[in-house]
């Protein structure tokens, strides 16, 4: 994958790989000690359920290990969302 800048995830929309919407990136969550991107912070689409899937309030939390590409949507693999 290539170097994306933080702020171009701002407002952008998540989908899976196997084209559901799951939802708006609201923010980045950073290991401190090491510098690489931990989860993305995500609000879910109304029409995504989250059970199963990691949480953090109303917030939804995605693994950076599940991305799998980042241009007009971030797509990550669905099954690597799961706790």
């Amino acid at each position: 994958m290539s170097k994306t800048f933080c702020r171009s995830l701002a407002k952008k929309k998540v989908m899976s790989n196997d084209g559901m919407l799951i939802g708006t990136i609201k923010n980045i969550i950073v290991d401190l000690n090491t510098g690489q991107v931990a989860d993305l912070l995500v609000k879910p689409d109304e029409t995504f359920k989250t059970d199963g899937y990691r949480t953090d309030g109303d917030k939804m939390l995605v693994p950076f290990e599940a991305v799998k590409d980042i241009k007009d949507y971030v797509v990550v693999d669905r099954y690597l969302l799961k706790r």
